[in-house]
């Protein structure tokens, strides 16, 4: 339809292509400095992309950003604040038992669970919007 109207589709395409590419060479002359480059990229940031793909939506740019913004900042507070499990489960009003077999539990820094503080806010934002935070439902 759009040939009809005129228009050279595979110009388009290879301008659509040509303006992707830089952009992801724009991503990694950015990203290489901070992160270190290396063959194993893919593996290592993957899981967390595929996370912040699924929070936004899936085809949701702005989502994508939204939720990339909310996964630093929370994973930035939780290494920052440096609390234990139990003292913030206690100043939420939660009562903290004193039983031995959970006594590891209560000590847990929430440093040490930031890593995975992202998949559940995964499986939270799937469990209450299974589109995602911009994602629409297709019929």
């Amino acid at each position: 339809m759009v040939a009809m109207l005129g228009h050279n589709v595979p110009r388009v395409f290879m301008i659509v292509f040509g303006i992707g590419t830089a952009l992801a060479g724009l991503a990694g002359v950015i990203a290489g400095p901070v992160l270190g480059t290396f063959p194993g990229m893919a593996a290592f940031l993957g899981s967390i992309v595929f996370v912040v793909v699924v929070v936004g939506g899936l085809g949701s740019l702005g989502g994508a950003l939204v939720a990339s913004l909310i996964i630093g900042i929370i994973q930035t507070f939780a290494v920052a604040l440096n609390l234990s499990v139990g003292t913030l489960f206690g100043s939420l009003g939660g009562p903290v038992t004193s039983l031995p077999s959970l006594r590891d539990f209560w000590r847990i820094t929430l440093a040490q669970v930031a890593p995975i503080i992202p998949y559940f806010l995964l499986v939270l934002i799937l469990i209450v919007r299974p589109t995602g935070l911009f994602g629409t439902r297709e019929t």
